[in-house]
């Protein structure tokens, strides 16, 4: 049995792709002057940065932003519930 000295473990990942999917990878690769892994391995996780910052991104048209900064800059009083619902949080936490 083969031991490794690497400290990094590697994943495995495989796809099925049709022939002609593949050839277009290994062209678009060759033209980067990139292994076929290397290419499919950096495209993809560019795709997936880009991904993950779309949906973490909070996307405001003008009209909800100045609704939210007049909300934080004119923030309505208090009404008699939440008055209630401080006093009991300063009750229970001793603050």
């Amino acid at each position: 049995m083969a031991t490794t000295t690497n400290s990094k473990r590697m994943a495995r990942l495989e796809a099925r792709i049709t022939p002609e999917t593949k050839a277009l990878f290994q062209k678009a690769a060759n033209l980067e002057g990139r292994t076929l892994t290397d290419f499919v391995v950096a495209s993809v996780q560019a795709e997936a940065s880009r991904v993950i910052q779309k949906h973490q991104m909070l996307k405001l048209s003008v009209e909800d932003s100045e609704a939210f900064v007049d909300a934080l800059l004119s923030p309505p009083k208090p009404n008699d519930s939440l008055k209630s619902a401080a006093l009991r949080y300063k009750e229970v936490m001793s603050v």
